[in-house]
């Protein structure tokens, strides 16, 4: 068995106003939907750099749910940018939460954490190092020891 490809699937409350606001703030380009007569949008795609991104609003009676305010989801997406100030910034000017600040880190990124509006984490960060594994793990090392994050 092969992995051709795997598609982030985002559950989000208020779908259309989800992908005006990842066509906005990261440049998404919607490639198609699927739409209810209600207008419930059962399924949507949308490029995002390389990737497909794929959503759907919540259907809590399939147990197809969205985030809820406040909690913590177990996974967060990662874009790895040009230029993650800028895109910080203009993901927090779109209606995003920054929860992190850019900050260089010891993996050799400069990286932030942002919520958008919709509950979803995202993680942006764009290379300053190269560093290999072993040194990651040194500096890794050393930053627990002062106490980590």
């Amino acid at each position: 068995m092969t992995i051709h490809e795997a598609f982030p699937y985002l559950r989000v409350e208020g779908a259309a106003k989800a992908i005006d606001f990842y066509t906005r703030a990261f440049g998404a380009v919607e490639t198609f939907r699927l739409s209810e007569p209600s207008g419930r949008i059962g399924h949507a795609e949308l490029k995002l750099g390389p990737i497909t991104l794929m959503l759907s609003e919540a259907y809590p009676e399939f147990d197809l749910l969205a985030p809820t305010s406040g909690k913590v989801l177990g996974a967060s997406i990662h874009l790895h940018v040009d230029d993650c100030d800028a895109l910080a910034a203009h993901a927090v000017a779109c209606g995003a939460t920054l929860e992190m600040p850019t900050t260089d880190q010891f993996y050799g990124e400069r990286s932030c954490r942002v919520r958008d509006p919709f509950g979803h984490q995202w993680l942006l960060g764009h290379e300053i190092e190269k560093v290999a594994p072993e040194e990651m793990q040194r500096r890794y090392d050393e930053m627990m020891a002062k106490g980590g994050w």
